[in-house]
């Protein structure tokens, strides 16, 4: 079988790359296509997968808008001359509008709940899977699960932090550090959003500066002041920083959810709400903020935890035993569909057959 899969952020690469690979052991032929955005293809070529670049991204309205007809003409080109099979996205509209040219089945990873993006990929795609807790209702195509992407990659399953990532960041594994993630907000749905404010910012660094080594991930430009905290690290090793920091505060949704994920106090700072850092609000992972009002006062108090460690582990299991394997899920639904596509729509207790098993007898 031929896939290509079309990915529009770094995040896209991780949901995918243990899929990829187990469908690779088993014969399948898979093909990334992207554009350059942030560092998505520094994680293709790390990961060492096979992909082709459309170029640079557009971040105008009137780019957007161009971009439709460009990059759907070169998702064509590539695909006439890969054929693949079926087509995998989360939520690409070149994905689907050239699949439905094509008359092969798009299946795409929907989280976020863009109606602007949703309504350009919808009529062309046959099966959209989204996390239960997802608010849209997104009519017959829609299969919900008991899941979030960041468990493709994240969950104990596939991921084990290696420590030696202290050596990386040259230090002493007793140090604490932070990581705070800042966005650029140039995204589609970034529009009339916001998070921390430049006074806020500044707040929050010279109040964790004093207290831990700071790392700053930023995806536009940073303050001259805050330079010498940027985070210089491969993209294939952040999980492995994020797994091991004290705590993580982001603008960013996948970030902070990443965090939660992987049992560190996660502090998510954006107007615009995201159900899975919600979702990991009952079990205490993800704390959610729709700006910078309060976010110190939270920080404070995850800093009273005793034995906090020990104490997320416990919140990690708990969020986990209620999870399925997502990656295995998709694993099993491409290689039988279309009549997997039956099965969950008949039954959407099946799914319960791809539980992660990470209780708190572990």
């Amino acid at each position: 079988m031929n896939i290509l899969i079309d990915i529009g952020h770094p995040a896209h690469v991780h949901l995918f790359k243990n899929f990829v690979n187990e469908m690779t052991k088993n014969g399948h032929d898979i093909l990334f296509t992207c554009r350059e955005k942030e560092f998505e293809i520094d994680l293709l070529e790390a990961f060492g997968f096979k992909f082709i670049s459309f170029g640079k991204k557009f971040n105008s309205l009137a780019g957007k808008i161009l971009g439709l007809v460009v990059f759907d003409f070169k998702m064509l080109k590539v695909a006439l001359k890969f054929k693949p099979d079926i087509f995998l996205s989360v939520g690409s509209m070149y994905a689907a509008q050239v699949s439905f040219l094509l008359r092969k089945p798009h299946i795409t990873m929907e989280d976020t709940g863009n109606m602007e993006q949703v309504r350009l990929y919808l009529p062309f795609t046959d099966v959209v899977f989204s996390p239960f807790e997802i608010a849209q209702d997104l009519g017959k195509k829609q299969i919900k699960y008991h899941s979030f992407h960041e468990l493709a990659y994240l969950s104990p399953n596939y991921f084990t932090p290696n420590k030696d990532i202290y050596q990386f960041l040259n230090m002493d594994e007793d140090e604490k550090f932070v990581i705070i993630r800042f966005i650029a907000w140039n995204a589609s749905h970034d529009v009339g959003q916001g998070g921390f404010s430049s006074e806020q910012r500044d707040e929050l660094v010279n109040y964790l500066s004093q207290k831990y080594k700071l790392f700053i991930s930023s995806e536009g430009d940073i303050s001259e002041k805050f330079e010498k905290y940027v985070f210089k690290i491969p993209p294939e090793k952040i999980h492995d920083a994020m797994a091991f920091s004290d705590m993580v505060i982001s603008e960013g949704a996948t970030m902070a959810s990443e965090a939660g994920v992987l049992g560190t106090p996660s502090v998510y700072v954006n107007s615009l709400r995201a159900c899975n850092n919600e979702d990991q609000e009952k079990f205490g992972l993800v704390f959610n903020f729709q700006s910078g009002d309060g976010v110190l006062d939270q920080i404070k108090e995850l800093e009273q935890i005793k034995n906090r460690t020990l104490e997320f582990e416990n919140r990690r299991k708990l969020f986990l035993n209620e999870k399925i394997d997502i990656t295995t899920l998709m694993i099993w639904f491409v290689a039988n569909y279309p009549e997997s596509k039956r099965i969950l729509k008949n039954n959407s207790e099946y799914q319960n057959r791809f539980k992660i098993q990470y209780g708190l007898h572990n």
